[in-house]
């Protein structure tokens, strides 16, 4: 069928935020009086939202509800104020979403990071998208790869399922399209391995942005 859809992962996929994430992280492990990271760990200690963040780059003994929220803040404090110092699109980006956009496809962004961050970042990067809906993580809305957020995105832009293409860089992005019925597109320029994306069963697979409209062309 016809791509009516194209949702996207922002971290890695649309934007590469990790230096900002990792300053951002490394400063609130020190003010939490705790050891820092090198930024080659980060890519592997996101993906999964926020807090989640935090727990994987804290001491395991340091691992607990409290500990994690006490962190979590000094991080939020810090991003709040740098969220755009260092990130970028990816290069092809801002031309993939021009051309998408051209031909009428409807655009939507699905992320882990937290909703007020998500807005800043795409308003801040993609000035000029009419995007159909930006979703971030929300409290009480369990984060990917639950479905959840698809399905959010779905009830403020009806489209068939088999219209949807959900592209993301790794294998929670792979498993939340699986989960919502959608097919996926892994990304190779972003934080996780292509194997991550393989070993998660990724519909495609792509290595730039302009690949993307070679599935979509396909299906036409």
């Amino acid at each position: 069928m016809k791509t009516e859809l194209v949702i996207f992962d922002l971290d890695g996929t649309l934007v590469n935020t990790i230096a900002d994430l990792a300053s951002a992280t490394n400063y609130a492990l020190a003010a939490g009086g705790y050891p820092t990271h090198h930024m080659s760990a980060y890519p592997f200690y996101v993906g999964n939202g926020v807090t989640k963040l935090i727990e994987r780059a804290l001491p395991s003994e340091a691992r607990n509800e409290s500990e994690i929220e006490r962190v979590r803040a000094f991080f939020k404090d810090y991003y709040d104020d740098h969220l755009t110092d260092s990130s970028a699109p990816y290069a092809g980006i801002p031309e993939l979403l021009s051309e998408l956009q051209s031909r009428g496809i409807r655009l939507a962004v699905a992320s882990n990071k937290y909703q007020s961050a998500v807005e800043r970042i795409v308003a801040h990067f993609f000035p000029t998208v009419a995007w159909v809906a930006v979703e971030g993580q929300k409290p009480g809305v369990p984060v990917k790869p639950d479905p959840s957020i698809v399905f959010q995105v779905l009830l403020n832009s009806p489209a068939p399922k088999d219209s949807v293409l959900y592209a993301g860089d790794s294998g929670v992005d792979m498993e939340t399209a699986w989960r919502a019925g959608v097919e996926s597109v892994g990304v190779t320029w972003g934080f996780r391995p292509e194997s991550e994306l393989a070993e998660y069963n990724a519909c495609n697979i792509i290595g730039s942005p302009a690949q993307l409209l070679d599935i979509i062309d396909s299906k036409n």
